[in-house]
């Protein structure tokens, strides 16, 4: 077949990194832990060389390129992951009414109190694969998995939207203001 006819990328497994690959099923195991995720609803060829993985299509369109990219970046994100992990930080921000924050790990919400004054708490879903810490007025999202984390910070911001008000003025809420890599 022609060079031409062939696009492929290659995602570079670091040292201290092991990757097991069954049919397009990921399992990546680092020093911080393992992730798995199953990539068979993307249509490429994955293959797993000494020190690379090897993501193919044949005869690509455009499409196709992007779906091959896709494959690439889950895969980078998978290893960066189990090498540093995830971490995004939010804000409380509250012009009157102090907020106050409890997560509940049993069951894996955050309970946002007193927020605008309301009596009722506004509740967000922890996402399995993330773990949630409150410190004075900083919420910290942590984990391995890059979705599981920022799903979860992304929860926890959009259960203190405010509704029907100018958000000009009313800028309470807890706000995303770092995301990165585990220190």
């Amino acid at each position: 077949m022609p060079e031409e006819d062939i696009f492929e990328l290659e995602v570079g497994i670091p040292t201290g990194v092991e990757i097991q690959l069954t049919q397009r099923a990921l399992k990546v195991t680092g020093p911080k832990g393992t992730l798995t995720k199953d990539l068979n609803h993307i249509p490429v060829e994955i293959r797993k060389d000494k020190d690379k993985i090897l993501i193919s299509k044949s005869w690509p369109k455009r499409h196709d390129k992007a779906m091959v990219g896709t494959a690439a970046a889950h895969i980078r994100n998978m290893i960066k992951g189990v090498t540093n992990g995830y971490v995004y930080k939010l804000r409380v921000v509250y012009a009157h009414f102090p907020v106050t924050i409890k997560v509940q790990e049993k069951e894996r919400r955050v309970m946002i109190e007193n927020f605008s004054g309301e009596k009722t708490p506004r509740i967000a879903q922890i996402v399995d694969g993330a773990s949630v810490k409150v410190s004075g007025d900083e919420v910290v999202v942590e984990g391995l998995n890059l979705e599981a984390v920022s799903a979860t910070a992304s929860n926890i911001q959009i259960s203190t939207l405010i509704k029907e008000k100018d958000q000009r003025v009313f800028l309470d809420g807890l706000y995303i203001f770092e995301k990165g890599a585990s220190a």
